[in-house]
Parts: C-alpha cells; sequence; structure tokens
C-alpha cells in the first residue's frame, strides 16, 4: 500500500519456545518478543503483529526457519505469506550482520526478518494449497514413509533369515511380496527355526495359510511347503539357531506393524485423492494411479501461481538437466538439489507408463535407441515430458489425450 511503512516478521522457532523480531523497511528493529509455544503465546504472536499494522487485508510477511507446525499453520490463515528460509540459508545470512560468528535466537529471529526486508523477492512463500490438498499430502507422504519403512524391515529380516533359515526364503520366493504376505507371517510365527519348521505337520501347515486367510490350493500348497522344509539344509548350532528364532520374532513384529501400517494408510489415500477436483485430470494419465497421483500432488500442490511455468516446475522434481559452464567447460548433468519425494514417485510413473502408453514407450525407446541413453536417463527424460503435459493440463483443465500428447506415437510405433 503506497505510504505505508512496511513492516517484516523473523520467528526464531523452538520445541517450547520461539524468538520474534519486527523491523520496518530501513532495518531498523521496532519489537521483539519471547513467546511460548502454546495458545497463550500465539495470541502474543498475532496481537503484536495487529499492534504494527497487521490486517487481513494487508498482512505482515512472516520469515521462519520450517514450513509445518500449529505456530505455522496460526500463521497462514488468511492472505498472510510465509516464507521458509532453509536453515543453511539463514547461517549465510547470519554472516552479513555479524563477523564474530556469534549465534543467539533473538539475533536469529532479527536476521530472518531482514531476510525479507532485503530479499524477500528471491524467496518462495508457502504455497496456498486447500485444506483438501494439505490432508491429501499428510497421508500420501505417511504411505509413503510406511512404504519404505516396511521395506526396510523386510531387507533385514531377509538377510537374518539367510543366515539360520535359507528354507524360508526358499519357501516364499513364489510369492508375490513374500515376507510381507500374511502367509509367511504366520508360518514364521509357528516355526521360527528350520529345525521346528521341517517337523511341521500337513495339518499344521494347512492350518497357519488358513489362519492368514488363504482359500484355494491349499493342500497343494502345505504339500510344497512341506517338500522344501524338510529339505536337506544346513543348519546353525541348536542354541545360535533358538537365539535367532528369537530375534526374527522380534522382527517380525515390526515387519507386521509396517505391513498394517501402509495398507490402512494406503486405503486412506483411495478414500480422499478421488475427493480432490485435480484428481480426475491426474488419474487420466497413463500409469498414474491413485497412490502415485496422490504423491504427486502432495508435493505439487494445488496453488496454479506456486510454479511460474512448467520449467520451474521440472526444476523442482529433478526431472530436467542441468548445465554447469565456466570458462571453456560445460556440462549437463542431473540435478541432486530437488524434491526427493517427487522424483521418487515419478521415476514409479514413468515406469508405468512405458507399459501404458504407446507413446510413451515409443518416447522411451527413441531415448535408448536414437539417444543412446541408459534406461534412468530415458526414464527420467520421459518423467520430465510428461509432467511438462501434466502442468498444462492443471492449468487450462484439460484431461490427458494420448494424440496430443505423442503425435508421432503411431508413425514411431509403425517404423
Amino acid at each position: 500500500m503506497e505510504g505505508k511503512e512496511l513492516i517484516y516478521c523473523g520467528i526464531d522457532w523452538a520445541e517450547r519456545t520461539h524468538d520474534v523480531a519486527l523491523v520496518d523497511d530501513s532495518g531498523q528493529l521496532l519489537a521483539k518478543r519471547h513467546i511460548t509455544d502454546d495458545a497463550a503465546g500465539y495470541k502474543i504472536l498475532l496481537d503484536l503483529l495487529a499492534e504494527y499494522g497487521d490486517t487481513e487485508e494487508n498482512p505482515i510477511p512472516v520469515a521462519i526457519e520450517t514450513s509445518r507446525g500449529l505456530l505455522v499453520a496460526v500463521l497462514r490463515a488468511g492472505k498472510r505469506q510465509v516464507f521458509a528460509i532453509n536453515p543453511m540459508a539463514a547461517a549465510r545470512y547470519r554472516d552479513r550482520h555479524s563477523v564474530s560468528r556469534k549465534k543467539s535466537d533473538p539475533g536469529d529471529a532479527l536476521v530472518l526478518a531482514n531476510i525479507l526486508r532485503t530479499d524477500m523477492h528471491a524467496h518462495r512463500p508457502l504455497p496456498q494449497d486447500s485444506d483438501l490438498a494439505r490432508a491429501v499430502a499428510v497421508l500420501a507422504r505417511a504411505q509413503q514413509d510406511a512404504t519404505w519403512n516396511r521395506q526396510q524391515i523386510s531387507n533385514q529380516l531377509r538377510s537374518l533369515l539367510r543366515e539360520y533359515y535359507p528354507s524360508a526364503l526358499a519357501a516364499f520366493e513364489s510369492w508375490r511380496n513374500g515376507l510381507c504376505r500374511p502367509e509367511a507371517h504366520e508360518l514364521l510365527k509357528a516355526a521360527p527355526t528350520p529345525t521346528r519348521a521341517a517337523q511341521l505337520t500337513r495339518t499344521q501347515l494347512q492350518a497357519a495359510l488358513k489362519r492368514a486367510g488363504r482359500q484355494r490350493g491349499i493342500s497343494a500348497e502345505a504339500d510344497r511347503l512341506r517338500a522344501v522344509f524338510r529339505a536337506d539344509w544346513a543348519h546353525q548350532p541348536s542354541l545360535v539357531e533358538d537365539a535367532l528364532g528369537k530375534q526374527m520374532l522380534a522382527l517380525l513384529v515390526q515387519l507386521q506393524a509396517a505391513c498394517t501400517a501402509a495398507d490402512d494408510l494406503a486405503k486412506a489415500v483411495e478414500e480422499a485423492f478421488p475427493q480432490h477436483p485435480d484428481a480426475e485430470i491426474m488419474l487420466s494419465f497413463p500409469g498414474l494411479g491413485v497412490q502415485i497421483g496422490a504423491r504427486v500432488l502432495a508435493e505439487i500442490g494445488d496453488d496454479r501461481t506456486r510454479f511460474a511455468d512448467a520449467r520451474g516446475l521440472k526444476a523442482y522434481a529433478g526431472a530436467s538437466p542441468i548445465t554447469r559452464a565456466s570458462g571453456k567447460k560445460s556440462s549437463i548433468t542431473r540435478r541432486w538439489v530437488k524434491n526427493d519425494r517427487l522424483n521418487h514417485a515419478g521415476y514409479l510413473w514413468a515406469f508405468s507408463a512405458i507399459t501404458a502408453s504407446p507413446g510413451a514407450k515409443a518416447h522411451y525407446r527413441r531415448r535408448r535407441d536414437d539417444h543412446g541413453d541408459w534406461h534412468a536417463a530415458a526414464q527420467r527424460n520421459l518423467f520430465n515430458r510428461m509432467l511438462g503435459q501434466l502442468y498444462h493440463c492443471l492449468q487450462h483443465g484439460q484431461l490427458f489425450d494420448e494424440a496430443v500428447a505423442f503425435p508421432s506415437a503411431g508413425e514411431a510405433l509403425a517404423a
């Protein structure tokens, strides 16, 4: 607003208390407060902002070193711009104000306020995503974390079984997601050691399969498992084998909890994501299902002004290459600074799109055969292209069209 003094706020947050600093456009410190992390502290903060001219129409911008938590949720109410400053960037700004390299919480709050005063144009405010998009983000990221945790524990269990119980790995090898299946869990609980597994009767094996929920082919599967467990396998000493069995049961409890968490969160995502207005557009893309689509939405949000163009989104996802040039030397490499969650979702998306879309498959083959890309590079290039198409469709409210997305796919497939 013309003629009005500009005020900037910086907050150095902590677990229980926060330091607040307000500066004007000349860098003069106007006020500082030490508030608690509770409703009373938040009220003191809002009252302080209101005292210095904060209104719903012209809120005071705030810089803070986190993008999550109740304090951020309170600050984001209304039209206020909240800037999540990277702690490493804040540390670099701190050196501009003190050569002695001293550090204090009130001083950091002042530094954050001055970051907005001098370089607000160089930092990006938190996107104004809808509540539904933020809810989907919570569920999608939690499901992604649960999936990664499940895989990590499954790998630990596999390594442990390889040490003393190879017959279990052989028995579950033909099953999809072998160690994560309830049949594997029931069998390992019934026989935590290979010695006890070899003693299982056909009736006991059938009962374990039924407890796991299996309904078909129980008799034949029990015979197969009995043959595998009773084959000739090397064994650890009995005392060591029993100890490893107890360790395995403890790890199995963790795996069962991780599997349950991943499945429950997947169901929650399946309920929440289709309710979002962007879900129809995202699900129209080949290879983009509910879970991967929810992860993409979680990272890009539904604020249409968040990215100035498709290139910004591609750089954010790490799909586009980066050029490094100095003097006579120039190199083009992949991006290492990126949104890792979105990049991981893009890898799965492109991998599925290759089989779901003739145009995507032709594009992938062209990158491999004509440009000499390795598999990962060709897949990343495909993700880069489809991410640009997704940006266009979301901006214009259009569904994916194979003929428009890959106009030369028919000719490429014919060739």
